[in-house]
């Protein structure tokens, strides 16, 4: 996380007081929409207040936005055209306005953009929603003329104790038929209204489950509690995987939910959901509410309306939960805080955890990140202390950390095989067979999806590359198809080269998880296999049924991604092999050495979090490179050291800022030459330097050709006032798209 972040959050504007608009008052009203904000007039007989959502006419039509304060347009209220209505929804909470005209400063992206994420949802609300009720309004029998009857008299009995949602309901508990009900609603003995329907949520009970804390977790989560009503904090939970880091922030929940106050769990992957939400059903006896790119549109709306009035308690999501209209929102915990799912790469780019710290700021709450392998950024937070830290050492209930070995696969190459290239070292085969046959679980871990990385033509040498990108195109055995992971194109594998029409001259390079799996069929024809990645678990249901086909033994051997790499308790697993540990390692980028420690000791971690102990086996053909030293001897602090040394010295982040903007467009010749404008007019200064222009490494995607320039700056140094000047002074061709990403995550 950039340390200037708590920083900027200092500076956000301080919120101005509520503000009520009388009928005629001018007003802003900001629209989801790469716009600015626009005033109108408040029409005659209604008053409207800042949050406020409500439809106004904008051209020939009507857009959903939002009040967002007082007009500044010079032209007289009367001339100004009117808001057409105000939706009967919740406001939009002032700290929620705040931080959406935060994020748009610091992203470099105008307000409206960043409002639609906290607007989408509602845009297809026209109101809270409401269900009709039956209740008894106070007058007699008599009173209504009505000749008293004893089932006239049991319906009035039991509505007084209601209200009741159907005339049936109703009968059912007077115990008569509903005939009868109609006439008491006509005769006025009976009303019939409409309220506010029941929330789909049920309020989590914090003092369902509390569960047996070991002396190290108790102290960790009395820490955590002892922060909740205290204003803003940000606090690193950090310990060991398997260590109990969920039971112990689910304590923290516990305390903002006996204050009456809302809480947001962030998950980097809908993966890790599961899990989650069964270990929260556990402590708090029922599910918290889902906010991910998986829940319907029906569910998303009801969902945001409960966020709205304060009935959803705690909400489990990706990043965009973050713009949800939290009315009392008292905590926020990030787990697996390192994680880079958290960047979002498309629209307005931003980091959700680095962005759940400016939310947690603007709302005085505390913020609890965690994780067993924390960013580099968030270690160099809390060694300038300006995060506090939460240390858990040891495994939950006397579990050990697995052994990792490194396996030289110079010294221990795989064994040619009758079935053809082999991926397995002899080492890592002895031990798969050794875990199958003592009844226990083994994973071997490789992060590349699919049967192989490239599909070559062995007359010529031709590879099938992906028609709109710049990437080849990843064979998919099981599923009879080549497709590109970056944009979802997919084919057929053709029946001759289109370079020299050999036929049938294909042949796959490289493994992915499928043909790992294949061998792993072959050399243990008994065992139940299964090969997991993202592309295999394509709904939420698809993860619950395989984690209980895990826990339920009904699988030994799995062979997956990243996906079963973190936040997954299997107490059955032993062993972990991962196929290639130096997948990653290779390339441009900053951050490779730490993204590669982190995912393989998050890996490691899956082994042995029960009473039999765990074994991690990473193949390698460099044992001596930091990272696997690392990992082997178990000293973090040394590689740590290590990779602070190399950003420091470069001034790389987090001790110097990087801003990239992404140009990118159908022509060529049109992205380029706009980069080469933009580069001749680049910002200047001491401390201040522009690298490139050059084509981006995925330099086509999706059809658009893409080139990038990078802004590096000291530390102290804000890139967004740069950065807006800069645009300015270039005027972009409409076929030309520029991205600012400010502080970026993939260099891709």
């Amino acid at each position: 996380m950039p340390s200037s972040i708590a920083i900027a959050a200092d500076e956000a504007a301080t919120p101005e007081s509520p503000r009520t608009f009388a009928p005629g008052s001018q007003i802003r009203v900001q629209l989801p929409l790469p716009l600015p904000a626009y005033d109108y007039r408040v029409p005659e007989g209604e008053t409207l207040h800042a949050g406020d959502i409500v439809e106004v006419p904008l051209g020939r039509r009507f857009e959903v936005g939002v009040v967002w304060g007082a007009g500044t347009s010079e032209i007289a209220p009367g001339k100004l055209k009117e808001v057409a209505n105000r939706r009967d929804l919740p406001p939009l909470p002032e700290a929620l306005r705040q931080f959406v005209t935060w994020v748009a400063a610091y992203t470099v992206q105008e307000t409206g953009v960043v409002l639609r994420m906290a607007l989408n949802a509602a845009r297809g609300l026209q109101s809270v929603p409401t269900v009709p009720v039956i209740m008894a309004s106070g007058r007699a029998l008599e009173d209504c003329r009505l000749k008293v009857t004893a089932s006239r008299q049991k319906l009035l009995t039991a509505a007084q104790r209601g209200p009741f949602t159907t005339a049936t309901a109703l009968a059912k508990a007077a115990g008569v038929s509903p005939g009868g009900v109609r006439d008491l609603i006509d005769a006025g003995v009976l009303t019939l209204s409409e309220q506010r329907a029941p929330s789909m949520f049920e309020t989590p009970n914090p003092h369902h489950g509390a569960p047996r804390l070991e002396p190290g977790q108790a102290q960790a989560a009395r820490e955590l509690v002892d922060m909740v009503g205290k204003g803003f904090s940000v606090t690193l939970l950090e310990g060991v995987t398997g260590s109990g880091k969920t039971e112990v922030y689910l304590e923290a929940v516990a305390a903002a939910l006996l204050r009456g106050q809302q809480v947001l769990v962030l998950v980097p992957e809908i993966a890790l959901t599961a899990q989650s939400l069964s270990r929260f059903v556990g402590r708090f006896g029922t599910r918290p509410a889902e906010w991910h790119s998986d829940v319907p549109g029906k569910i998303r709306r009801a969902t945001w309306a409960a966020v709205a009035d304060g009935s959803a308690a705690v909400v489990v999501g990706a990043r965009s939960a973050l713009f949800l209209p939290f009315q009392n929102l008292g905590l926020i915990i990030v787990d697996e805080e390192h994680e880079g799912a958290f960047k979002q790469e498309e629209g307005v780019i931003y980091h959700a955890r680095d962005m759940a710290i400016v939310r947690a700021q603007i709302t005085q709450c505390p913020i609890v990140l965690a994780s067993a392998t924390p960013s580099l950024e968030t270690v160099i937070n809390v060694r300038n202390r300006r995060f506090k830290r939460v240390h858990l050492p040891q495994r939950y209930n006397a579990a050990t950390l697995p052994t990792i070995e490194v396996i030289d696969m110079r010294a221990h190459p795989p064994e040619k095989a009758r079935w053809g290239r082999a991926w397995l070292s002899p080492p890592l085969v002895d031990a798969v067979s050794k875990t199958i046959a003592s009844g226990e679980q083994a994973m071997l871990f490789l992060n590349r999806r699919g049967y192989a990385p490239v599909t070559i033509c062995r007359t010529c040498g031709h590879r099938l590359h992906c028609p709109s990108c710049t990437a080849w195109l990843v064979e998919h055995k099981l599923s009879r198809k080549l497709q590109c992971h970056h944009c979802g194109f997919s084919a057929k594998l053709p029946e001759k080269c289109p370079s020299c029409s050999a036929t049938e001259s294909f042949v796959p390079c490289g493994p992915g998880i499928e043909r790992v799996a294949e061998e792993a069929m072959t050399r243990w024809p008994d065992a139940r296999i299964r090969a997991v990645a993202s592309d295999t678990l394509e709904r939420p249901s698809a993860i619950a049924e395989l984690i209980a086909d895990i826990l339920d033994h009904r699988i030994d051997l799995l062979v997956g991604t990243q996906v079963l790499a973190k936040g997954h308790h299997f107490p059955a697993l032993t062993l972990v092999g991962v196929v290639d540990a130096d997948l990653g390692l290779s390339g441009w980028d900053l951050r490779a050495a730490e993204r590669c420690y982190q995912m393989l000791h998050q890996v490691a971690g899956r082994a042995g979090r029960a009473q039999r102990p765990g074994r991690v086996l990473l193949q390698t053909h460099d044992p001596g490179h930091p990272v696997m030293q690392a990992l082997a001897t178990g000293d973090a602090e040394t590689f740590l050291a290590q990779e602070i040394a190399g950003r420091e010295l470069l001034a790389m982040p987090p001790f110097g800022r990087l801003t990239a903007l992404i140009l990118s467009g159908p022509d060529e010749i049109a992205v380029r030459e706009t980069a080469k404008r933009l580069a001749a007019v680049a910002p200047q200064g001491e401390g201040i330097e522009v690298l490139g222009p050059a084509p981006a490494v995925m330099a086509v995607l999706r059809g658009q050709h893409r080139h990038r320039l990078l802004l590096k700056t000291a530390r102290s140094t804000k890139p967004q006032p740069l950065v807006a000047e800069w645009l300015d002074r270039v005027r972009l061709p409409n076929s030309v798209r520029v991205q600012v990403d400010v502080d970026p995550y993939s260099f891709m």
